[in-house]
């Protein structure tokens, strides 16, 4: 057991119980300690491990969610992004939104990846004809981040890593989005995530800056990548095509607008016929949203879904569970280290003109 992620949680515990059993001797540690707990929209899904980018589904009626697995790491913190080293996932069950997460354990390791070397970083997942396909990126043995796939008879696993990785892949962030028949792999990320470096088509390294090879600002912004997906799951089955996120006018969203273009972490999802394409603006730290009335787009840029949560990053996806829709996140409430978060969920709500209303992760309704 992690003794320091359990020491926080504690503490919360014991203050609450001096405030109400000791009323006026309450001292200003304890109250500044239960300020600090009210300011949080949703509390942590889970605390005995470190968590993040949660891919959250409904199998079979009950929600699986498939975060990455934040670790302590010696690696000094820099723009690459090296200091999160992750190297297994594990899956979580919920019976329902109230219900507590059920830890399965881990479903795959770095060493059951022969082609993977480090950095296992947002993963997702699908479910086609009763079998379970798992998708993660990761940092082969030249440090070229790629996107891999294992395959399970259960959403729990045991997943089963393909010896290579998807051809044609690159960059991070995998979400696939299932369309009727059909499925859409969505991925990408700029800065440590090496989108910007695939510009000319193949891999291009450019100085010791990740972001030092992006567009100016008066271009238009690196674009995330669809590819729809083989029928056995395993490829693409198509060579990765752009997704371009328009302003109103139908201009593509400029580099310098870093308020609104993409950064990281795309997830789409389906309402009343509209495509959602929802994505981490990155070092502004909104996840905003675009719609389209393509899975392929072009997506109009329309607002922002999840204001900055507590942390650097901010990573999400979204699903529907019986008529309610969710938005699962992470934040650092638990450790208060840009590393080492934990996963969220909160309510969202499409308003009738197909808008989605904004949601304050650090302010309760």
């Amino acid at each position: 057991m992690n003794l320091k992620l359990i020491k926080k949680p504690l503490f919360m515990g014991m203050g609450a119980f001096l405030l109400f059993s000791c009323g006026q001797n309450t001292t200003t540690e304890e109250s500044a300690q239960i300020e600090e707990e009210s300011k949080y929209l949703s509390k942590p899904l889970v605390s005995h491990i470190y968590t993040a980018d949660p891919s959250a589904h409904v199998f079979n009626g009950k929600i699986y969610i498939y975060p990455s697995h934040d670790v302590e790491s010696e690696i000094k913190q820099d723009d690459s992004g090296a200091h999160f080293n992750m190297r297994d996932y594990h899956v979580f069950s919920m019976d329902s939104p109230d219900s507590e997460p059920v830890d399965h354990g881990v479903i795959l390791d770095v060493d059951d990846v022969p082609w993977a070397k480090r950095q296992m970083w947002a993963p997702d997942a699908a479910e086609k004809d009763g079998k379970y396909y798992f998708y993660f990126p990761a940092k082969d043995h030249d440090d070229i981040f790629r996107i891999g796939v294992a395959v399970a008879d259960s959403p729990v696993g045991p997943f089963k890593a393909e010896a290579e990785p998807i051809k044609g892949s690159y960059s991070m962030d995998p979400a696939v989005f299932q369309d009727g028949n059909e499925y859409y792999m969505y991925w990408g990320g700029i800065w440590g995530g090496q989108l910007q470096k695939w510009r000319t088509g193949k891999y291009v390294s450019t100085g010791d800056l990740p972001y030092d090879d992006e567009p100016a600002d008066d271009e238009p912004a690196i674009a995330p990548m669809i590819a729809k997906m083989s029928d056995d799951m395993l490829q693409f089955a198509e060579e990765p095509k752009q997704v371009l996120i328009l302003d109103k006018d139908g201009s593509p969203i400029k580099a310098g607008d870093h308020e609104r273009r993409f950064f990281e972490a795309a997830w789409v999802h389906k309402h009343n016929g509209k495509y959602y394409f929802s994505y981490s603006t990155g070092d502004t730290h909104n996840i905003a949203y675009a719609i389209g009335d393509s899975p392929y787009g072009p997506f109009t840029y329309e607002g922002v879904i999840l204001k900055p949560v507590q942390g650097w990053t901010n990573h999400h996806s979204i699903a529907k569970v019986d008529d309610t829709w969710y938005i699962f996140y992470h934040d650092t409430e638990i450790s208060g280290e840009t590393h080492l978060r934990n996963i969220k969920m909160a309510e969202m709500t499409h308003n009738e003109d197909g808008t989605i209303q904004t949601i304050d992760p650090m302010k309760k309704p």
